[in-house]
């Protein structure tokens, strides 16, 4: 049975996998989610045996019905690719008692390689399974790393134009130079002057802007989103669960059918609900461990029930998961009312009005399988420290914040099942945050010399991505407010 896809706010009727990649958003602002999570068709055991091209693909064609066999595997061979230095794509590294999932092998060395390497694809085909004439003009908000990874798969892509808002003083030296340098004439990178959360909702803004969309159909442009509320997004993160799985069942570290726990450091909540859905499609796995830094909206969450964005906003080492409005927890919200539309709109309407919700007993009843927890800066740097002093083993920031959550579940439940880590970025990317908590004396070098300290430290090539932005030129320099994204788009795309 095919799965077909349809809002979190309404009952409109219900889209095929290709439409809802090129809508990303549904007209009245909801996120498509599938009508039901299907069950894996493979045992573990042939899982096992197969790569991680050959993985992803039985995992989406069973998500993604009306793309054909041909053009499925045609998008996988096209993403997983050379751009990635491991043929592994993404290789488990066993440390202090977990495995942690390294999903930064990609071009922009994040998690987000893992998704945005396929998207484009994706999206062209679904362009022409739809006889789509206009041209798809990508709009994305990002706190770092999807900004980064949408403009390098995106770049001088026929039929396509992107348009990236980041927060100007709110991510890394690294992230921030990987966007402003980025080449390719249909790209445009812009900082605004606020917060992650500020770019995302004037992002949402933009797609529910009628006026907007009728004047770039008039010139021949649609809007489509690259960020995790594109579903074409979620769907190839499920994959490298189901891979990671298959893997040490692969390498004797598990039995067939046993039980593991998956930590991830979690900001938008697209990660972790991509594990929850391979959760439900019959992979083997207990917990869901959600893994938040000071901006712990979602611990507070998992812990109330009351979802309560009116807080400060911290800015933290961890910054791609500095978010207080965690778009794709609404998927989740929409499931646990009982795929009740106006229930979740309630909710959502809720959250843009007064800032906050809370759900009901019984739907916090749902979320048995999930924990929360959170990790401060203090503990992040100690962590980072720690699992290099006793192991050699070198990780980020916000993989460190998912080590910290995952000490802290092992000391509440004593629970010992065999756990996934997702290790979200290089250290690479986070250099001096990460040099700094090893030692403090690397504070005072440049941010190039602390890479090629921290190269020589973990005996780790200094990735591609980070030596070809050394003496790259910055090609995007603009800013602006909030308020003036709209006028920037305008501008960009001569409406």
């Amino acid at each position: 049975m095919g799965v077909l896809y349809h809002s979190t706010r309404s009952k409109s009727e219900p889209v095929t996998a290709s439409q809802a990649i090129l809508k990303g958003l549904s007209e009245d602002g909801g996120l498509f989610v599938p009508d039901h999570i299907p069950a894996l068709d493979r045992s573990l055991r042939e899982l096992s045996e197969m790569d991680y091209r050959q993985t992803a693909y039985e995992v989406m064609k069973l998500f993604l019905t009306d793309f054909t066999e041909e053009e499925l595997k045609s998008c996988i061979e096209r993403a997983y690719d050379s751009k990635f230095d491991t043929d592994v794509i993404a290789p488990l590294a066993e440390a202090g008692g977990a495995y942690y999932l390294e999903l930064f092998h990609g071009a922009t060395i994040a998690f987000k390689d893992m998704a945005l390497s396929i998207l484009p694809h994706l999206m062209i085909t679904a362009a022409k399974k739809n006889q789509a004439d206009n041209e798809i003009v990508i709009l994305t908000a990002t706190s770092g790393d999807t900004g980064k990874a949408a403009l390098a798969g995106f770049a001088d892509v026929e039929g396509t134009k992107i348009i990236v808002f980041y927060p100007k003083d709110g991510v890394s030296p690294v992230q921030e130079k990987q966007m402003v340098t980025q080449k390719g004439a249909n790209t445009l990178v812009v900082g605004i002057h606020g917060n992650f959360d500020d770019a995302q909702t004037g992002v949402k803004k933009l797609f529910a802007d009628r006026e907007l969309a009728a004047e770039l159909a008039e010139k021949g442009y649609q809007f489509s989103s690259a960020n995790s509320i594109n579903i074409g997004r979620l769907v190839p993160q499920i994959c490298y669960y189901v891979y990671a799985y298959a893997a040490l069942l692969r390498e004797g570290r598990i039995q067939d059918g046993e039980q593991i726990n998956v930590v991830v450091p979690t900001g938008n909540f697209g990660n972790i609900l991509a594990a929850f859905y391979a959760k439900n499609m019959g992979l083997p796995v207990g917990k869901l461990i959600c893994a938040s830094n000071e901006n712990k909206v979602l611990y507070d969450f998992f812990r109330t029930g009351t979802y309560d964005r009116n807080r400060e906003f911290v800015l933290t080492a961890s910054p791609s998961m500095d978010i207080l409005i965690s778009s794709n927890l609404e998927r989740l919200i929409y499931r646990i009312a009982g795929n009740d539309a106006d229930r979740n709109g309630e909710l959502m309407a809720a959250l843009t009005g007064n800032g906050k919700y809370e759900i009901s007993a019984q739907m916090r009843s749902e979320l048995e399988d999930f924990y929360g927890n959170y990790a401060s800066e203090e503990e992040t740097a100690a962590e980072i420290e720690r699992l290099y002093r006793e192991c050699g083993y070198v990780i980020d920031t916000h993989t460190a914040v998912a080590s910290v959550v995952y000490g802290k579940y092992r000391q509440e439940t004593e629970d010992d099942a065999k756990t996934v880590i997702a290790s979200t970025a290089s250290p690479f990317k986070f250099a001096r945050s990460v040099m700094k908590a090893i030692d403090e004396k690397y504070d005072a070098k440049t941010d190039f010399e602390l890479i090629d300290e921290l190269s020589s430290l973990a005996g780790v090539k200094v990735p591609k991505a980070v030596e070809e932005i050394r003496t790259a030129p910055v090609l995007h320099n603009r800013q602006c407010q909030v308020g003036e994204m709209k006028d920037t788009v305008r501008e960009f795309l001569n409406l």
